[in-house]
């Protein structure tokens, strides 16, 4: 069955290879080589062992290719076709509408060419949508996106590859009844049930625990989960269905095929609750196949169950293998396959077993075990979190060793509660209150450990994703090895750390100026730093968590934990809305509002100003000047000005003001020539006008906007001004993250 295996690893890397890089019309052609290759490989190397499972790989590949391009021509092209189209369209919900940025949302299904279609769908209005309700009228449809980061839900890896936006007037109706609607109802009774039971800090984290739904934990505690290594607590995975599969093994008393005939339903209905997530469908297939195994009295072997999962969820959408939650579900199991026993054997000789002493044993046993599986799943899912969010967590297994024994009985207390409220409201809510108390013990130790001091690194820093380069090869340098050394690991791979800490901590001393630009998509997030001061200017881009977390990591990661000055140019949402979740990460000696209407956030604890009139601050031989707007007008046109002056290098920064407040600029303040200018509002067509233009003449010209915009920013004629005028350009669409030195 380990053919099985070799199988799937040719097949999913046809799949991801097909995703992200083959175009199609190659497809044909390298199904047939690989194919060929691999079926006289198997005749002539039948009787080698490594190279027959070469050629197994191959024939993976070919298999691999082949569906793929089945699976384009069927489902994927009829997709491609609508993108960016507007065409008339039935859309029946799949659950219940929610509050969106501009209206209101719902996820559902659409038939297109008589096949079904996952669709996430946005309303102009808001609507009290319920699942089974359709919905009929002219839509515009666009393709998803594979999955570009954290908060990137809605892409081809879950099965979704259309979005539909409304366009016209809609007809609504209440169709047929369902099984799949019945199962969204119960959802939404379940999530209602824990918001009704549990104490406002503790609700979140039980519906995010048993649901996966993490939507109401705030940012803070969010934040807390990832940097102190459990974040995958609070996103269904393969952890909470062990623990249902260990609940129905207890209720059953292992009786083999009783397991089995409550098992199955019981998987199939959790996973149907946490919509059918990659994590959790994994997870439920190599747990019906170890019901299969116990009914059949046969031997389950972890390696080939995780590649059977791996592949029926290929073959029913081979773009899963985008998809974050699946790609770290199945390195995490397969690192505890290839890795837990080595080095829980290495823990348990360094500790020493005393078998006449049962109670130090017994800790020992469960010291080893939980250490190991915590160690070894991080082996293949830490260079995943450090691409995917820049993140490395470096006291994960210390987390998951205060946490993890306590979220079973979490899990089950929760259940008790859904079970105890249809009987007694009552009591369910004093049950709840009881399992708040380990709930906050969780929360707790989530807050102390990710607040901690290098709790986390960031590979924001180019050291620190040295250093994880470094220490994987170290690892394959060790794993090749005969006689294996794990000290010799440790000890090279926490030097390196301590040297690229210092160097990410000593780097930005080494020049007087340092200007960055971070891509934050559209919006704005500046890094102003002179000879060890550093000076933030807005903090909003396309997502208000992601713009925090983009300025938070950057500082962090050069060992800033608290800014000499935070500067918001204005309050729209694209400048502004990541300050108040930066604030609960670093903090900021002097805070400057543009209005005095604005509200202070709570987490400040520094000196605000409220910039009504000119402000000048000092540092040494550094003067930052900040200009007021002189006139009435809209938010954009009275934004704060900045005036950045240094002996080596003078930046201005407008921020969304167009001609109008630029000429307004100049008319009121002396403005002398600058070496950078940040173009306004995001390289719209009226900014950086020809009056600023002549009267500055920068050098450098920085455009921070985003890649994916529809306000066709940078506009041309802005481009074609800054040509004419010889100026370097910048953009944070291009170039991602501008970083100047002086």
């Amino acid at each position: 069955m380990r053919k099985l295996m070799y199988f799937t690893i040719g097949f999913a890397a046809a799949c991801g290879l097909c995703a992200y890089l083959l175009p199609v019309e190659v497809l044909t052609k390298g199904a047939a080589v690989c194919g060929t290759c691999g079926i006289i490989g198997v005749i002539l190397f039948r009787n080698h062992g490594v190279l027959l499972r070469g050629m197994v790989i191959l024939l993976g590949c070919a298999a691999g290719l082949s569906w793929y391009q089945l699976y384009h021509g069927v489902y994927l092209k009829p997709a491609d076709y609508l993108d960016e189209k507007i065409r008339p369209a039935t859309i029946r919900a799949a659950d219940y509408g929610y509050e969106a940025d501009y209206g209101s949302a719902f996820d559902g299904t659409v038939l297109i060419n008589g096949h079904p279609y996952q669709i996430k769908t946005y309303l102009n209005d808001a609507y009290d949508l319920s699942p089974g309700m359709e919905l009929t009228g002219e839509f515009l449809f666009r393709r998803t996106l594979p999955d570009e980061g954290e908060g990137s839900f809605y892409n081809p890896g879950k099965g979704i590859f259309l979005l539909a936006i409304q366009r016209g007037d809609l007809k609504i109706r209440q169709a047929e009844y369902g099984l799949a609607d019945r199962i969204a109802e119960i959802r939404f009774q379940i999530r209602s049930i824990l918001e009704t039971s549990f104490p406002a800090d503790t609700a979140a984290f039980a519906k995010a625990l048993l649901l996966g739904d993490a939507s109401d934990l705030d940012y803070e505690t969010d934040t807390n989960f990832k940097l102190s290594g459990i974040r995958h607590v609070i996103a269904v995975s393969g952890l909470h269905v062990s623990i249902l599969f260990a609940l129905i093994s207890t209720v059953t008393f292992r009786k083999r095929f009783l397991t089995a005939l409550l098992g199955f339903p019981a998987l199939f209905f959790f996973a149907a609750l946490a919509g059918f997530t990659p994590s959790v469908c994994r997870a439920c297939i190599m747990s019906g196949l170890m019901l299969l195994a116990m009914a059949a009295q046969r031997e389950y072997d972890s390696a080939t169950a995780l590649a059977f999962a791996v592949l029926v969820m290929l073959l029913g959408n081979p773009l899963v293998i985008t998809a974050i939650g699946f790609q770290l579900s199945v390195a995490s199991v397969a690192g505890i396959y290839l890795f837990e026993p080595s080095i829980r054997k290495w823990l348990l000789s360094v500790l020493g077993e005393e078998k006449d002493r049962r109670i130090r044993h017994f800790f020992i046993r469960w010291f080893c075990t939980s250490v190991s599986v915590s160690l070894s799943a991080m082996t293949l899912t830490t260079p995943l979190c450090a691409v995917y969010f820049g993140t490395v967590s470096l006291v994960s297994v210390f987390t998951n060793l205060l946490t993890l024994w306590v979220i079973s009985g979490i899990f089950y207390g929760i259940l008790g509660v859904l079970l105890a409220a249809h009987f007694s409201s009552t009591g369910a809510i004093w049950l709840a209150k009881m399992i708040s108390f380990p709930v906050r013990y969780v929360l707790g130790v989530a807050g102390i450990l990710g607040k901690f001091p290098l709790a986390a690194v960031y590979t924001r820093s180019p050291y620190i994703a040295l250093w994880l380069v470094f220490v994987y090869l170290l690892l394959l340098v060790f794993l090749l090895q005969h006689n294996k050394r794990p000290q010799t690991l440790i000890c090279c791979g926490v030097l390196g750390l301590c040297a690229a800490l210092l160097a990410s901590w000593a780097e930005p001393a080494l020049s007087d100026v340092r200007f960055s630009v971070l891509d934050v998509g559209q919006g704005q997030c500046l890094l102003l730093q002179y000879k060890g001061s550093s000076f933030l200017v807005d903090c909003g881009g396309d997502s208000d968590a992601r713009s925090a977390d983009i300025a938070a990591e950057t500082l962090l990661s050069q060992g800033i934990t608290e800014l000499d000055g935070l500067i918001l140019t204005h309050l729209d949402r694209d400048h502004a809305g990541g300050v108040k979740h930066l604030l609960t990460r670093v903090d900021t000696k002097l805070l400057i509002l543009p209005s005095a209407h604005t509200d202070i956030p709570e987490s400040t604890d520094g000196r605000v100003i409220f910039a009504v009139e000119p402000l000048c601050i000092t540092c040494e031989e550094m003067k930052m000047q900040i200009f007021t707007a002189n006139f009435p007008g809209n938010s954009n046109e009275m934004s704060l000005c900045l005036l950045f002056d240094t002996e080596k290098c003078d930046i201005l920064i407008t921020g969304d003001r167009n001609g109008f407040g630029e000429r307004n600029l100049l008319r009121y303040h002396s403005i002398p020539d600058v070496d950078i200018l940040v173009a306004g509002h995001h390289g719209s067509g009226n900014a950086a006008c020809e009056e600023l233009l002549e009267a500055v003449h920068p050098e450098i010209v920085c455009i921070s906007v985003g890649a994916d915009n529809s306000y066709g920013h940078p506009a041309p004629q802005l481009l074609e001004r800054l040509k004419q005028r010889h100026c370097t350009v910048y953009r944070t669409d291009k170039d991602g993250t501008i970083l100047i030195r002086r």
